[in-house]
């Protein structure tokens, strides 16, 4: 039989082929598949372990009484304060207080920042106008402007409100921008030549490209946003503006209740991880998932 004839431009292809294959291999992430087990052994038990050994710390100096019982409480006595407002019904009403401001001020930051960070980041006077404007705010301790605040607009919600704003829109904002700034150039010249400009641009090209950075903005303004509602309520206290974990850490801080205070803090402490475990973890994981950064 006649030897086989390989033509050369069918195999130059056939390389070619290949490489491109090798390529695209490359560069198509890995999804590899956790038993359920052994997910639940790496995101739970640490948590728990690490909760069970502060616990024994702290209940291992509060026996060694190197601090009076006044200054700092035993477990128990938190777990005691905790119970007393669980089984008066009042923490329903306590964390529904704070936590829905908290939710409701975030929102209206959002609505605020993300036009906001989109100017800022395309138009260069707007940007050289209140650019470093932004910059100063999100460095200022949004507590500074509890006493204008009560000021203005008196013991009011509109005083808490103002205060959360303030926290959370310059860094909403100002991750907007960082994530509009890593956008390759190429993207928004695309979306020219395919016809989105203007709104439609920032809508299909702008806002989808910057999300890895808008997101981790919109995740520090959360947190920004809660440290200031716990500072407004804390300062602004009052019969109008009801009982939150501002105002109860407050009153236990006011009748010498240190197990009040702790029970207060552990709860803010509780809201903030849950809210960043429950909303922020699982939105960022899919963000990340979608650009084949983060699969494992």
């Amino acid at each position: 039989m006649p030897p086989e004839v390989v033509r050369p431009d069918l195999a130059a292809r056939t390389d070619e082929a290949a490489a491109v294959a090798g390529l695209d291999a490359l560069d198509t992430p890995t999804v590899t598949r956790t038993p359920w087990w052994r997910r639940l052994s790496s995101s739970v038990l640490p948590p728990i372990v690490a909760l069970v050994l502060v616990v024994a710390v702290w209940q291992v100096v509060w026996a060694s009484a190197v601090l009076p019982e006044y200054k700092l409480p035993s477990p128990a006595a938190v777990w005691a304060s905790f119970l007393s407002i669980v089984a008066d019904g009042s923490i329903g009403a306590i964390l529904w207080t704070s936590v829905s401001r908290a939710f409701l001020g975030f929102l209206i930051a959002l609505v605020i920042a993300t036009p906001l960070g989109l100017l800022v980041a395309k138009v260069k006077v707007v940007r050289s106008a209140i650019g470093p404007l932004l910059s100063g705010l999100q460095s200022l301790p949004s507590v500074a402007w509890v006493p204008a605040a009560v000021l203005w607009f008196g013991l009011t919600d509109a005083t808490i409100y103002f205060v959360v704003l303030l926290g959370s829109v310059p860094s909403i904002a100002n991750g907007l921008v960082a994530g509009i700034e890593q956008i390759p150039p190429i993207l928004p010249r695309v979306g020219r030549v395919l016809g989105a400009r203007g709104l439609a641009s920032a809508r299909h090209v702008l806002l989808p490209a910057a999300l890895p950075g808008y997101l981790a903005g919109c995740k520090q303004g959360w947190a920004f946003s809660w440290r200031s509602l716990m500072a407004a309520e804390i300062i602004a206290a009052g019969p109008a503006l009801g009982i939150g974990l501002g105002a109860y850490l407050k009153n236990g801080s006011d009748y010498n209740d240190i197990a009040g205070v702790f029970s207060a803090v552990l709860l803010i402490l509780v809201v903030g991880i849950g809210i960043e475990l429950l909303v922020f973890r699982p939105l960022e994981r899919r963000v990340l998932q979608t650009r084949g950064l983060a699969l494992t």
